[in-house]
């Protein structure tokens, strides 16, 4: 029994310095790769160094622009697209009481003299070029009248300047003399008159109360 235990004794002490044996072994071959790698300094990595700033700077110019591009792409893909109110009223109208009317979208705002829009709507002005940009007045008014050439007849006629053949002003959709209205509501907000501004007739009523004699126009 002691020389069994004296084998196993010793079989013991043997396996350990071998693992003793291995791991120093490892510790060795780490130490000496390292050794190696320091003696051999930059020249043993793959990728060889660049020689100037340049070489280093360039492709970081060129990551970057190509990064700012691709920003600025999806900005443009994400950010909504303005959009304009065609009912807002337009700057630079002047101040106080006062009758807008935009030759170009074709559309009057009645607005307060605290500045508030009290109503606003499509019209049709004159397919002729008959009425200059500026500042009128209201100068005379009439609950019914007769165009110039007596083919038709206009209700709520407010006028504020003077063309070369008759007055200039705002007024309901003319009817002929058969009866007819001479345009339609849906062809509001396209220049279709001779010279004044047709208005549907709840919009001419309402004109006709807004703006007394003195009213300031505003055409732009």
């Amino acid at each position: 029994m002691s020389h069994l235990r004296r084998g196993r004794h010793a079989a013991g002490v043997r396996l350990r310095w071998a693992r003793g044996a291995m791991l120093a072994t490892a510790l060795l071959m780490t130490l000496a790769v390292a050794v190696t790698a320091l003696a051999l300094g930059p020249r043993s990595a793959v990728v060889a160094a660049p020689e100037r700033a340049d070489d280093v700077l360039q492709p970081l110019a060129w990551a970057g622009d190509v990064h700012d591009r691709a920003s600025s792409a999806l900005r443009d893909a994400v950010a909504p697209t303005p959009t304009v109110d065609p009912t807002a009223l337009p700057a630079r109208t002047g101040q106080g009481r006062r009758v807008v009317f935009d030759r170009g979208a074709q559309r009057v705002w009645l607005v307060r003299g605290n500045g508030s829009v009290a109503r606003t709507y499509p019209v049709s002005g004159s397919v002729h070029d008959n009425l200059d940009a500026g500042r009128y007045r209201v100068y005379s008014r009439s609950a019914r009248a007769t165009s110039f050439d007596y083919s038709s007849t206009m209700g709520y006629f407010v006028r504020f300047t003077r063309g070369a053949n008759a007055a200039i002003g705002f007024h309901d959709i003319p009817v002929d003399d058969d009866g007819q209205k001479v345009q339609t509501r849906s062809q509001l907000g396209t220049a279709l008159s001779s010279g004044c501004i047709r208005q549907l007739r709840p919009d001419a009523k309402a004109m006709w109360r807004f703006a007394p004699v003195g009213t300031l126009v505003v055409v732009r």
